[in-house]
C-alpha cells in the first residue's frame, strides 16, 4: 500500500520542484525558519493561515493544504488503539418510529415571553457591522 501524501511529503517535494530551501521558503511566504522547518519534517500541522501562504506561494488553493492535514489527522487517529476501543463501545444513533397512521401529533406551540408593566423595551441604533436594531430590556 502506497504511503499517503502528508503536507511534510507534498511541501518537500514542491520545494525540490521549485529549488526552495526552508530558509528561502520562510523568507517568501513571511514565517519563521524553524515553523516551516517543522512542516517539512512533520511535526508541525498545516493552519489555515499557512494553508493561505502555501497556496498563494506555489499557486493551488488552502483547501488542498487543509485537505492534506485533515486526511493526515484522520490516518493518525485510525492507528490510535484507545480512540478505536472507545469508537466501538459507541453505539450508532437509530431515528425514531414514524407515528402510525390516523395518529398525528399536534404542533407544540410557541410560547412569547410575558413582560411585567415595569419593564420596557426600547431600540437604539446598532454599528453598521451589527446590522439591525439591538432589543434593550430595562427594568424600571
Amino acid at each position: 500500500m502506497p504511503k499517503s501524501q502528508t503536507p511534510a511529503t507534498v511541501l518537500q517535494s514542491l520545494m525540490d520542484e521549485y529549488q526552495l530551501n526552508p530558509f528561502s521558503l520562510s523568507k517568501a511566504i513571511h514565517l519563521s525558519h524553524s515553523a516551516v522547518r517543522l512542516l517539512v519534517i512533520g511535526e508541525s500541522k498545516v493552519t489555515v493561515p499557512t494553508a493561505l501562504r502555501l497556496a498563494k506561494i506555489f499557486d493551488q488553493t488552502p483547501a488542498f493544504w487543509l485537505g492534506l492535514q485533515r486526511d493526515a489527522d484522520l490516518n493518525e487517529a485510525l492507528k490510535d488503539k484507545e480512540l478505536q476501543d472507545v469508537l466501538e463501545s459507541i453505539p450508532k444513533a437509530k431515528k425514531p418510529a414514524a407515528p402510525k397512521s390516523g395518529t398525528a401529533e399536534k404542533p407544540v406551540k410557541k410560547q412569547t415571553p410575558v413582560l411585567s408593566k415595569k419593564t420596557t423595551i426600547t431600540t437604539s441604533a446598532r454599528s453598521a457591522k451589527n446590522k439591525g436594531p439591538k432589543k434593550v430590556v430595562k427594568k424600571k
